[in-house]
């Protein structure tokens, strides 16, 4: 979600056109921890705001389209599934080639997410960034060294950054008091 939400429940705000009411606030709290972990948490969602489910979902896609909403994914922790060794590999490769590259390594079934950041020249000079979840430091390698095949030639170098802890993966959060 957003940071364009306003303070203020009195006003509807806007984004790209999208006017915020408090029906889309209440749907916004009550999904911005995450889906009910229900058989049907849009109804659940609906219960809660007190709409009908098929006006949740179309209100969400609504806040979807307008980007209010970025995204609806699973997040999944990967230490709890036995995934210990996540590591960011990050790459140096041609400016002319990230998009092309970068969708190669995205569509490899053991990266979670692949995308495009800025070099710092000369400390940073690598421009794709790629995660890599493995049981352990070993298989991590493994995996970095088929991205690294893949790339072949356009691979003018790479690190591999380990996590050593888990963060916090939340997006930006509604104040009850803003409901």
């Amino acid at each position: 979600m957003d940071s364009a939400l306003s303070q203020n429940k009195t006003e509807p705000v806007s984004k790209q056109g999208m006017s915020v009411d408090d029906v889309d606030r209440r749907i916004i709290q009550a999904t911005q921890s995450g889906l009910p972990l229900v058989s049907r948490p849009y109804d659940e969602i609906a219960q809660r705001v007190g709409i009908s489910t098929t006006e949740v979902i179309a209100r969400m896609r609504i806040l979807h389209q307008f980007g209010i909403i970025r995204r609806i994914a699973a997040v999944p922790n990967h230490y709890t599934l036995g995934y210990k060794a996540n590591g960011m590999s990050v790459w140096d490769v041609p400016d002319d080639r990230v998009d092309e590259l970068g969708q190669q390594i995205a569509a490899l079934k053991f990266v979670s997410h692949c995308y495009q950041r800025p070099r710092f020249i000369p400390d940073w000079p690598y421009n794709l960034f790629a995660m890599v979840h493995a049981h352990n430091h070993e298989e991590a390698m493994t995996l970095v060294a088929r991205i690294e095949k893949l790339l072949g030639n356009a691979n003018r170098g790479h690190d591999v950054l380990f996590s050593k802890r888990i963060l916090k993966k939340t997006g930006m959060r509604l104040p009850e008091r803003d409901i």
